[in-house]
């Protein structure tokens, strides 16, 4: 891989694992419709340390309070904090058991353009619909243990490609009546655990590999570090003005942008 190819492909990872346009949908299109060779595993695995690193150093102060309180309610001291961080733990059960019993057959047979086109209008019309109508109400703090498994098993249906595992969470809190700001804080949070079983997962693929060009990841991490911390400051500073319409017109002209390349 070119390092052209190499700065575009992690600035795409960046830029989209936490708007709600679908990530790995984005990554798959340049090979598919470009003719663009595969990635590869190692450099997959670059990009999500990348945004990991990206969504653990914006939100450090929350995820150190948060893990902080985690701890302090297993020995019975019960706060917000521990119970947000509950929330995020058991909302991630049901993506990753999903992730357990139906990645293989994902990856056989929904990995194509058609399957992203359609999940990328679905989805996005979904989008729309649970901005315009979610009464955005619900605070992060008011959130209830319903309403975070609810959106965790929403999350599950991300492994389809083209879904947006930010796109489908947000949807889901916002249908469910939580604030803008709350269902995107929520859904970055819950990225996070997600991340990284699923990066710790693919990098046990790399042992004894013997082709890595350590450069080309070291650049792939930065550059997806960068580009997603940007995106998430930006994101979360305008999306009470924007709203979701942005990303859900973005969404149906890409959808049937594939459509016609198709057909």
């Amino acid at each position: 891989m070119d390092s052209v190819q190499l700065v575009f492909l992690a600035l795409i990872q960046g830029l989209t694992e936490f708007l709600p346009i679908s990530s790995s949908g984005h990554l798959i299109l340049p090979s598919e419709v470009l003719g663009w060779q595969d990635q590869g595993l190692a450099f997959d695995v670059a990009v999500h340390v990348g945004s990991l690193l990206a969504v653990l150093g914006y939100f450090r102060h929350e995820v150190i309070a948060l893990a902080n309180a985690w701890v302090a309610s297993l020995g019975g001291k019960s706060s917000a904090e521990s119970r947000l961080a509950w929330f995020v733990v058991l909302a991630t059960i049901p993506a990753g058991l999903a992730g357990v019993i139906f990645h293989d057959f994902i990856e056989t047979n929904l990995r194509s353009v058609l399957v992203i086109a359609i999940t990328t209008i679905v989805f996005g019309v979904l989008l729309g619909w649970a901005d315009s109508t979610g009464k955005r109400t619900t605070s992060l703090q008011q959130m209830s243990l319903r309403q975070a498994l609810i959106v965790g098993c929403c999350q599950a249906l991300a492994l389809i490609p083209g879904t947006s595992r930010s796109g489908i969470t947000m949807t889901a809190a916002l249908a469910l009546g939580l604030e803008r700001q709350a269902a995107a804080r929520f859904s970055f949070l819950l990225s996070i655990p997600l991340i990284a079983s699923s990066g710790g997962y693919k990098a046990v693929g790399l042992i004894g590999a013997s082709a890595i060009v350590w450069e080309e990841l070291l650049l792939g991490i930065a550059v997806a570090a960068v580009s997603a911390a940007l995106c998430i400051h930006l994101f979360l500073a305008w999306i009470d003005r924007i709203g979701m319409w942005p990303f859900v017109i973005y969404r149906l002209v890409l959808g049937a942008v594939l459509l016609l390349l198709l057909y």
